[in-house]
C-alpha cells in the first residue's frame, strides 16, 4: 500500500475527453479473456497483455496498473438458438452469436514487480478508487471507434407528417387487388399519402423492382410521403412509409388518420409484403454461399501460423479477405512480422500507439502469422468438432480507415477500393524509407503508345498496382451451350431465379482472352493532335514497362445491361494456375517512329472543346430518376468519363450548394499548387489535373477519383507527351519475367460489389485454403473461375 501511495502522482482519473482502452492490448490481440488478463496503464489508460506491459513500464515509467481478467461461466449446452428478428449482433432480437457469460475480477497490479493489491478495497486512495470506478463505467475506446452490436438505424418521423396535405378525390383503397396506375406492376406497390396514386417502387440495380413511377410522381407533384402497399398492419409503426424529399424511411405519427382518409382500415389488412429492413435482414441471414464458400463441403479446420481467422466486425469480410491475402505475400510478412518485432514497432510508436499506422500493421501481422490465436476450440464436445475464434481488427480498420467516409463506416465496401487505398496508406507511411516500402511489390508501370492520323506517336507513362480487365463475353469457350441453354430457358418462359444453380449454363471465359482485350488496340475519338491541329481519331496501345513482384488482376464483372440498368455478370474465368504476360512488355519508341510535337490546342480548338455532357449518359442518368441538370453535371465533370464514374460523381455531389447552379460555359482552371499536392502524393502531373478538373478543384475528392478510376490515363485530354527513357531500375519499380504463379483470388458473392460477401482462397504449403472470416480451412475445391481480384506472384526461374 505504501508503495502505491508513493506513486500517486502517476495516477490520472479519467477526464470525458481521455481515450480509455480496456479491452484490447494495444500491441498484440490478448483480451482480459487471455491467460495473463489485460493492464490498463492508470496514466494513459492505453491497455496491454501480461507479456507486453513491461515494455510500457521500460517506456514510459508508469507503474500503476489496473489488472481485469475474465473467466467463463458455465453455460448449459443445449442453449437453443433464437432466430434473429432484427438487423443486428450483439443486442436483443439480434444475430445470436452464442457466447458464454463471463465474470470479472480486478486488482492493482504496481510494476516492475508486479505487486498486487485487491480491488475493490477501502483501505485504497480515494484517488485510486475514484480513477478505476471511472476506467470501469466509462465505454472503451475500442468499442466507440468499432461497434461491436451494429443495428439498422432507427426511423425518424418525417418532418412532413403534421402538415401533410390530403387531397379530397374521393378515391377509397381496396384492401387488395392493387396495381400501379400507369404500368401492369402488382408487388413493390407505394400509395402515395396526398392524393392515393397507387404506383410502383423504384428499379433496383438489377433490373428488378418497379419501374420508378412512384419517384417520378413525386418529382412532378411534390407530394412528400408513400406508404407501400401490404406493409400496413394493426401494427402501424411497422408499416413501410417513405419520405420522398427525407430520401428515407421515416415514421408517420398520424399514419391512422392518413389512411381513413382514403378509406382504409388498417385493424383488418394483412401483411403480405417484406418492409425495406425485413428484405435487408432476409438479405443478411440467406446468403447465397454456392461454390465460392464451398457449402456442403466437410471443410477441414487448419490451425497453426499463418491460419488466424479475422473476425467479421459487421460488413467487414473486404477488409479480412484482403488482409489474408496481403499478409501472405513476402514484403508484408518480411516488412511487419519477420524484421519487425512488436517491441520494435512499439519503441518506434508516438505516445498512442493505437493511431500508429506501423504500429497496427505489425501487430495485425503478428496476430495473423505467429499461430498465438490460431488455437482449436472445442464447438462440439459430442463430435470432437473445433474451432478458432479468430482476432478481431478494430484498431487496424479504425487506423487504415481514418479520415475516410466509407472505409470508417460499418457498410460493406468494395475489397479493390480497399486494396488500393491499403497500398496508398502504406506508401505515405513509407515515405521517408522507400526502400523498407511494402506497397511497392504490387506496382509496375505502364505505357500507352498514341498513334495519330498523322502517323507520328505520343506515350503517356503512369504507374498502377492492378489491372483492371474487361471481360470479352463474346470469347466464351461454350457457346454451343450457351446457345442450347438460352433456347430452353425462353422455350419454357423461364427466368434464372426460377431455375436451380446446376441448371444454369454461364460463360466461360479464358483469362487470356481479358488480357488480349487489355493490349488490343483501341480507336481514341476526337483526340487532338498537334501534329494536325486538330481534333481526329487516334489508335491507343497498352502495354507494362515492368513487371511487378506481385500481379493483382481485377475481373471487371459490373456491366451495363440492355435498359442501362448495372448488372454483375454471372461469368466463369477460367485461370491457369501459371500465365505468362511477357508479349505484354512495352518496347517504348520504335526506329523511325516520330513523336508528336509538344504544345496546346490553339485557341479555336479550345472554344470548340467548351464542356458538353455526352447525351447518351445523360440518358442512362434520368432514365435512373435524376434531375436533367444534375445528370449533364455529372457527365461534364468526369469529362464524359462513363455511366459508372458520372453517378459516382453525382451521389456524391448532391449536397453541394452549387448543384443547381447553371452550369458554367468556362472552362474549368487547375490550381497549381493543388497539382504539387497530388504530384507530391506520387500521381503523375497530368492525372492529377485531370482529377482535380473532374473534382472542381478539391484535393480529397480529386484523390478519391483516381482511385476510383484505377485505369484513369492521360490520353483522353488531348495531351502529347515525349517518350522518357526511364528504366524501371531508374524509377525504383520492381522487374524481372513475365510468368507468374497464381497465389489467391478473392471471391465476391452478391449484386453489388457493396453488399453481399467477400472470401479469400490461398495456396499455402501446397493446398489451397478458405479464409472465410475467422474460419479458416483446407479447400477442396477451391472457385478458381469466380474470382473478383485474382493474386500472381513472379516466378524466379523466367
Amino acid at each position: 500500500m505504501e508503495l502505491l501511495r508513493s506513486n500517486l502522482s502517476r495516477v490520472q482519473i479519467p477526464e470525458p475527453t481521455h481515450r480509455i482502452y480496456k479491452h484490447e492490448c494495444c500491441l498484440s490481440f490478448d483480451t482480459p479473456r487471455s491467460d495473463g488478463g489485460l493492464f490498463v496503464d492508470m496514466n494513459s489508460f492505453l491497455a496491454f497483455g501480461k507479456d507486453y506491459v513491461a515494455w510500457n513500464y521500460e517506456k514510459t515509467g508508469n507503474p500503476v496498473y489496473l489488472h481485469i481478467k475474465e473467466t467463463a461461466k458455465s453455460v448449459p449446452e443445449d442453449r437453443p438458438l433464437k432466430k434473429p428478428t432484427l438487423l443486428a449482433i450483439g443486442v436483443d432480437g439480434g444475430f445470436d452469436n452464442n457466447e458464454p457469460a463471463y465474470e470479472e475480477s480486478y486488482s492493482i497490479v504496481i510494476l516492475p514487480d508486479f505487486v498486487s493489491l485487491p480491488f475493490p478495497s477501502v483501505e485504497l486512495p480515494e484517488k485510486v478508487r475514484i480513477a478505476v470506478d471511472t476506467v470501469l463505467s466509462a465505454v472503451g475506446a475500442e468499442r466507440k471507434e468499432q461497434v461491436a452490436a451494429w443495428t439498422a438505424e432507427k426511423k425518424q418521423v418525417s418532418a412532413y407528417a403534421l402538415t401533410l396535405p390530403q387531397i379530397k378525390s374521393g378515391i377509397v383503397i381496396p384492401p387488395s387487388g392493387w396495381k400501379c396506375a400507369k404500368c401492369d406492376k402488382k408487388e413493390n406497390l407505394w400509395l402515395n399519402l396526398t392524393d392515393g396514386m397507387i404506383l410502383c417502387g423504384r428499379k433496383n440495380w438489377d433490373g428488378t423492382g418497379g419501374n420508378n413511377h412512384a419517384v417520378e410522381h413525386y418529382k412532378e407533384t411534390s407530394y412528400p410521403l408513400a406508404v407501400k402497399l401490404g406493409t400496413i398492419t394493426a401494427d402501424l409503426e411497422a408499416a413501410d412509409v417513405y419520405s420522398y424529399p427525407e430520401d428515407d424511411s421515416v415514421l408517420d405519427p398520424l399514419l391512422a388518420k392518413h389512411l381513413a382518409h382514403f378509406g382504409i382500415d388498417f385493424s383488418s389488412m394483412q401483411k403480405t409484403e417484406m418492409t425495406t429492413a425485413e428484405r435487408e435482414l432476409d438479405q443478411n441471414t440467406n446468403f447465397d454461399w454456392n461454390r465460392i464458400q464451398e457449402s456442403g463441403k466437410e471443410l477441414v479446420p487448419v490451425f497453426g501460423p499463418g491460419y488466424t481467422g479475422l473476425v467479421n466486425l459487421g460488413n467487414s469480410c473486404y477488409l479480412a479477405a484482403t488482409m489474408q491475402i496481403v499478409f501472405s505475400t513476402h514484403s508484408f510478412i518480411s516488412r511487419y512480422f519477420s524484421h519487425q518485432s512488436l517491441k520494435m514497432a512499439f519503441e518506434m510508436a508516438p505516445a498512442d500507439p493505437t493511431l500508429d499506422l506501423n504500429m497496427q500493421l505489425t501487430k495485425l501481422g503478428h496476430g495473423l502469422l505467429s499461430g498465438k490465436y490460431s488455437i482449436p476450440v472445442t464447438e462440439d464436445a459430442a463430435t470432437g468438432d473445433t474451432r478458432q475464434e479468430g482476432i478481431p481488427p478494430r484498431m487496424f480498420k479504425s487506423v487504415i480507415a481514418a479520415g475516410h467516409g466509407e472505409f470508417s463506416s460499418m457498410r460493406q465496401q468494395d475489397a479493390l477500393d480497399f486494396f488500393l487505398h491499403l497500398l496508398d496508406k502504406v506508401e505515405r507511411g513509407s515515405n521517408m524509407r522507400p526502400d523498407l516500402d511494402p506497397s511497392r511489390s504490387f506496382k509496375f508501370g505502364v505505357e500507352e503508345k498514341i498513334l495519330c492520323s498523322s502517323g507520328k506517336v505520343a506515350y503517356n507513362k503512369r504507374d498502377d498496382c492492378i489491372l483492371s480487365l474487361n471481360i470479352p463475353l463474346n470469347e466464351a469457350t461454350n457457346k454451343d451451350e450457351l446457345e442450347a441453354f438460352n433456347n430452353q430457358k425462353a422455350g419454357k418462359g423461364l427466368e434464372e431465379n426460377d431455375m436451380s444453380t446446376d441448371e444454369i449454363v454461364r460463360p466461360r471465359v479464358p483469362l487470356e482472352a481479358c488480357l488480349a482485350t487489355f493490349a488490343s488496340p483501341e480507336e481514341i475519338h476526337d483526340y487532338y493532335s498537334t501534329a494536325l491541329k486538330g481534333k481526329t481519331t487516334a489508335i491507343k496501345t497498352t502495354s507494362l514497362t515492368s513487371f511487378p513482384d506481385y500481379l493483382v488482376l481485377h475481373m471487371r464483372k459490373f456491366v451495363m445491361e440492355a435498359g442501362w440498368v448495372p448488372k454483375k455478370l454471372d461469368v466463369y474465368i477460367d485461370v491457369p494456375d501459371v500465365i505468362d504476360i511477357s508479349h505484354m512488355r512495352s518496347k517504348g519508341l520504335q526506329p523511325g517512329e516520330e513523336l508528336l510535337p509538344d504544345g496546346a490546342p490553339e485557341e479555336e480548338a479550345v472554344e470548340s472543346a467548351q464542356p458538353v455532357a455526352n447525351e447518351e449518359i445523360v440518358a442512362q442518368l434520368l432514365s435512373m430518376g435524376f434531375n436533367q441538370l444534375h445528370c449533364q453535371k455529372a457527365a461534364i465533370n468526369t469529362s464524359n468519363a462513363g455511366l459508372e464514374e458520372a453517378m459516382n460523381w453525382l451521389l456524391s455531389h448532391m449536397d453541394d450548394q452549387d448543384i443547381d447552379a447553371p452550369i458554367s460555359h468556362q472552362t474549368p482552371g487547375v490550381d497549381q499548387s493543388s497539382v504539387d499536392i497530388l504530384i507530391s502524393f506520387g500521381f503523375p502531373e497530368e492525372v492529377a489535373r485531370k482529377a482535380l478538373k473532374a473534382s472542381g478543384g478539391d484535393i480529397e475528392k480529386a484523390t478519391d477519383w483516381i482511385f476510383n478510376n484505377p485505369n484513369a490515363t492521360v490520353s483522353d485530354m488531348d495531351v502529347s507527351s515525349s517518350n522518357s527513357a526511364e528504366t524501371p531500375a531508374q524509377s525504383g519499380l520492381p522487374d524481372g519475367g513475365g510468368k507468374y504463379k497464381l497465389f489467391g483470388f478473392v471471391s465476391h458473392m452478391g449484386t453489388s460489389t457493396h453488399c453481399g460477401h467477400y472470401v479469400a482462397h490461398i495456396l499455402k504449403e501446397g493446398r489451397w485454403v478458405i479464409f472465410n472470416d475467422s474460419k479458416v480451412g483446407v479447400s477442396t475445391d477451391p472457385p478458381k473461375d469466380m474470382g473478383y481480384l485474382y493474386f500472381f506472384q513472379r516466378l524466379d526461374d523466367n
